[in-house]
């Protein structure tokens, strides 16, 4: 029995991986897009093992048929020779009663259940539950800015936003109407609400959020899937870490969840 559950937490485990990495894109909720060969190996690894495991109950099942084949019983009980190197054959056996070393840990049916949810049931991305719970990601230190294109609506990511209010000195988004895409983070109090993205580094365990608060219109439901148009929100002073990373919203359009959420990327439908 210990066999076959040894057998049946890798394969469930391995199917989950490649079932989530191969066949759909549930994987993306979990770690980042480049992670994919590296889970499809995983997946087909724990196949392997097994496979292996299979194969060995099954030579040591033939094995156990063939070590009675003969009779090597002494009327005595002593070993062959007269070595009464066993001793006393109850007790030998009786001294390991109890004590299977070769039984599965409990600590490993652990695995069970996250095998069976990869197959079955995906536990939802990270979303507004958790951006709320945490402080905004720090932006990167930046020095020089490149010019802004003309277009109106610019269509610009929530990290660049940041960067340029609280950073660039030529003030340059001031005035500009921009069109960045997210999802929808309650804020308590009311009266605003904040755009959001989520980023991984590596994992989900490693998730940190974009903020960008939005004034001037109700939010839709929380982690519904935006594109916002507005303006910078004024305060503090612009280009200088004072200024708030926050929009004066114009319009607010709900747009589809973007397949892989986990980046900051352009607007959804613009080109990069």
């Amino acid at each position: 029995m210990r066999h076959l559950a040894r057998t049946a937490l890798l394969a469930l485990s391995g199917l989950g991986l490649l079932h989530v990495s191969l066949f759909t894109d549930d994987y993306l909720r979990y770690v980042k897009e480049g992670m994919r060969p590296l889970l499809v190996a995983s997946g087909a690894v724990l196949l392997l093992l097994a496979a292996a495991e299979a194969w060995s109950v099954r030579g040591e099942a033939h094995r156990g048929g063939d070590t009675h084949g003969g009779d090597h019983t002494h009327a005595d009980g002593d070993a062959p020779g007269g070595d009464d190197t066993y001793g006393d054959g109850e007790a030998h056996r009786g001294g390991h009663e109890g004590h299977d070393h070769s039984a599965l840990p409990r600590i490993a049916w652990l695995l069970l259940l996250p095998a069976l949810s990869l197959l079955f049931y995906a536990p939802p991305a990270l979303g507004a539950y958790t951006a709320s719970r945490e402080d905004a990601r720090k932006v990167t230190r930046q020095d020089a800015f490149d010019p802004l294109p003309a277009t109106s609506p610019l269509p610009i990511t929530l990290t660049d936003f940041t960067e340029r209010v609280q950073q660039d000195r030529r003030r340059a988004i001031k005035g500009r109407t921009v069109l960045m895409t997210g999802f929808v983070t309650p804020v308590k109090g009311g009266g605003s609400w904040d755009l959001t993205r989520i980023i991984l580094s590596c994992c989900a365990a490693d998730a940190q959020s974009v903020k960008i608060r939005v004034h001037g219109l109700p939010a839709p439901a929380a982690d519904t899937w935006v594109s916002v148009t507005g303006t910078w929100h004024p305060g503090g002073t612009l280009g200088t870490a004072s200024a708030p990373a926050a929009l004066d919203a114009r319009t607010v359009k709900k747009v589809p969840k973007p397949v892989n959420g986990y980046q900051d990327a352009l607007p959804i439908g613009t080109a990069p």
